[in-house]
């Protein structure tokens, strides 16, 4: 069974056309990326994957349910990580990780697991006890992570994971959603930072202007275009 299916998905604004019927498939346990530039239909592709948005035409599939008839039992196996997410700063990093886990326990006990994992992922330690006003934009960012990963999700929705983060925690970030997709979680990330995508993805589709232009592995991308890395492809098919 594929982890998604996206087939002829559409979505209009009025008059504009964001996505255009595009296509692509993600094999469970693989960590996927949707690249672009900004406003290229990244953002609205993965919040209809997400069940926040409807499309407008077209079919999405999550682990064989079906999006807009069975969009309980989508939201019950993912995850969704948004680029502008924020977290309660009055609560600290651990108060806020064990408020958001009682919303997916099924009792006390679970709840602490979930939590623990939470803490493991954060890679916060005793920061936790601090406020989450007191946190840098990049501590922010593995708590929101920890948020989305700590219950082992089968689909992880991940916009722009990295955004605006230095390289340290790029790299982090980087390898915490690595470690994840071993464990079998798998993986739809958007980001127009190409050369960071083409580090952690597995397979990767290009989008501009809410189309799909090309898609495959990096390897396979860069020999097919003679392209030193994922930008130069992006440069060649565009133009």
């Amino acid at each position: 069974m594929k982890a998604v299916e996206v087939r002829k998905l559409t979505k209009n604004y009025g008059d504009l056309r964001a996505v255009d019927e595009i296509d692509f498939e993600i094999e469970e346990g693989e960590i996927f990326g949707l690249i672009g530039p900004n406003g290229a239909g990244k953002t609205t592709t993965l919040r209809i994957v997400s069940t926040i948005l409807t499309p407008s035409s077209g079919e999405v599939f999550v682990y064989g349910f079906e999006l807009g008839s069975e969009n309980d039992k989508i939201r019950e196996i993912i995850s969704y990580l948004p680029e502008e997410a924020g977290a309660y700063k009055n609560l600290t990093g651990f108060g806020y990780l064990d408020f958001m886990a009682g919303f997916y326990a099924k009792d006390v006990h679970d709840k602490g697991k979930i939590v623990e994992k939470a803490i493991e992922i954060t890679q916060l330690g005793d920061r936790l006890k601090d406020k989450v006003s007191t946190y840098s934009k990049g501590m922010t960012r593995k708590l929101l992570l920890a948020r989305s990963l700590m219950i082992h999700p089968r689909l992880a929705v991940l916009d722009e994971p990295t955004g605006g983060l230095d390289v340290v925690n790029s790299f982090e970030v980087r390898n915490i959603i690595k470690e994840f997709s071993k464990q079998g979680t798998t993986v739809l990330l958007s980001s127009h930072n190409m050369l960071e995508v083409e580090f952690l993805s597995d397979k990767v589709a290009l989008i501009d202007r809410g189309r799909i232009l090309e898609e495959g592995t990096p390897v396979d991308l860069k020999a097919k275009y003679k392209a030193r890395n994922l930008e130069e492809v992006f440069v060649e098919v565009v133009s």
